[in-house]
């Protein structure tokens, strides 16, 4: 099964990033751009396959969603490193990236190729992907709050909260992308938009707290510890929308988003 190949995969990437973030440190960019595109690479030749021996997306249980969180992990942190060259974060994408790798080999699931009608969608695909996208970046500014409210000194915080808002504002355009599909999707599948299960409520919760940050923002630009704050708390609520619910007695046997944790 493809899935026994994927240590090699896997440790291979991680050690291609880990060169990356080691290269950044070092002010080697050319190096940190090449291992870690190369680690990207490999990841993503492993999905593939996957999908591939799978015939499908791989996009249906919990273990398939984190190789996505994986891949995106260290791709967020390079196009944020090659924005702002800030050098810790190759390092927090590598080690965010390897923890959920680590929990996939700790934790193998099953990885079938059934999947039920309402998954056969074409929406299906993009709307886990893009999800998955949003997740990375909105970890990242969750990261860069904890590290400016506990890490950083100095009382000029105005480059680190400009980094600290557009990966929110992109992570938020993503995840608004995401709901949009899944409505297209949900209409398609169950012929309604929305129907207030588990997930959805959780989802729609989770947007309502960044579009807060988006606007305290706006409102009082001066004003930083609330900001982070309100991303940390914000970044706890996307934990309870992605895997949280999987573990309420209310989804259970009721709501199709649940993943399948076998």
């Amino acid at each position: 099964m493809i899935w026994s190949y994927f240590i090699v995969f896997a440790l291979l990437a991680v050690a291609l990033w880990a060169v990356g973030a080691w290269a950044a440190w070092g002010n080697r960019r050319t190096l940190a751009f090449t291992t870690t595109g190369l680690g990207l690479a490999v990841f993503f030749a492993y999905i593939l396959i996957m999908w591939i021996t799978l015939e499908r997306p791989p996009l249906r249980t919990m273990g398939e969603t984190r190789l996505w969180y994986s891949f995106f992990l260290p791709l967020s942190g390079i196009i944020v490193y090659s924005r702002w060259r800030y050098k810790w974060i190759l390092s927090f994408s590598t080690l965010l990236a390897a923890v959920f790798v680590g929990i996939n080999l700790l934790r193998p699931e099953i990885h079938s190729k059934t999947l039920m009608p309402a998954l056969q969608s074409p929406w299906f695909a993009p709307h886990v992907i893009v999800y998955m996208m949003a997740y990375a970046l909105l970890g990242a500014a969750a990261v860069m709050s904890v590290y400016l409210l506990y890490f950083k000194k100095g009382e000029d915080l105005d480059k680190e909260m400009e980094i600290t808002d557009n990966l929110t504002y992109v992570g938020l355009s993503f995840m608004t992308l995401g709901m949009l599909m899944g409505a297209v999707w949900a209409k398609e599948a169950w012929g309604h938009y929305w129907s207030w299960d588990p997930k959805e409520t959780w989802a729609a919760i989770t947007w309502l707290a960044y579009l807060v940050y988006v606007h305290y923002r706006q409102y009082h630009p001066r004003t930083v510890r609330p900001s982070l704050w309100i991303l940390i708390i914000s970044f706890c609520l996307l934990q309870m929308c992605w895997w949280g619910i999987n573990y309420l007695p209310s989804a259970q046997g009721m709501s199709v988003h649940t993943y399948n944790l076998n």
